[in-house]
């Protein structure tokens, strides 16, 4: 049962590539669907499952899956009237931060933040819960502690950074790090 709307494409999709994605050890972040006539791109957006230890999927990985989840696509023709290209990939640091889990991955990380009330801050995402999320909001003399419901969130986006991070802001939001890197140092000095 072939669908012409792209939004229910892609949930079609969506339940025909879940167990090729599930059985690769990922999990699917997006299936988004662009037509243009009879031509379809079907673009597969695979994240690693949260809790994962990994810290990234390697291009090796994104191979294999492409060739699998085409061979599924193939299998169900049906639901593709006409050609398509397919795309999988992994979602890289300009993916708007969506859902909880998007935040808990980037722990730590920079984001610019716009708030559904115009206003706009950068900040350090610190934990996130089911409903909101905790940011180290620069300042001086010292960051200040937030939390923001997601709902509060218009958008939010990992800011790229060539330096570390502040040290004030990091054991804001993570105390007992400095504590373990000091312990162990004093340790070694024994």
């Amino acid at each position: 049962m072939r669908s012409t709307d792209p939004t229910q494409l892609a949930d079609q999709l969506r339940g025909v590539l879940g167990p090729v994605v599930t059985d690769a050890g990922l999990e699917i972040d997006a299936v988004e669907v662009r037509t243009a006539g009879r031509r379809h791109a079907v673009k597969l957006v695979v994240d690693l499952p949260e809790g994962s230890a990994a810290t990234g999927i390697d291009l090796d990985e994104i191979a294999r899956l492409s060739r699998t989840a085409a061979a599924e696509l193939d299998a169900h023709e049906h639901l593709i009237e006409g050609s398509y290209t397919l795309e999988v990939t992994s979602p890289g640091v300009d993916r708007p931060l969506t859902r909880p889990r998007h935040w808990r991955r980037n722990f730590l990380r920079l984001a610019r933040i716009t708030l559904a009330d115009g206003g706009c801050l950068d900040a350090r995402i610190g934990r996130a819960g089911d409903e909101r999320v905790q940011v180290a909001v620069p300042g001086r003399p010292r960051p200040e502690l937030r939390e923001i419901a997601y709902s509060d969130v218009k958008h939010a986006q990992v800011q790229v950074e060539f330096k570390a991070a502040p040290k004030a802001e990091t054991a804001l939001l993570d105390p007992g790090a400095g504590e373990t890197s000091e312990t162990s140092a004093n340790e070694e000095n024994r």
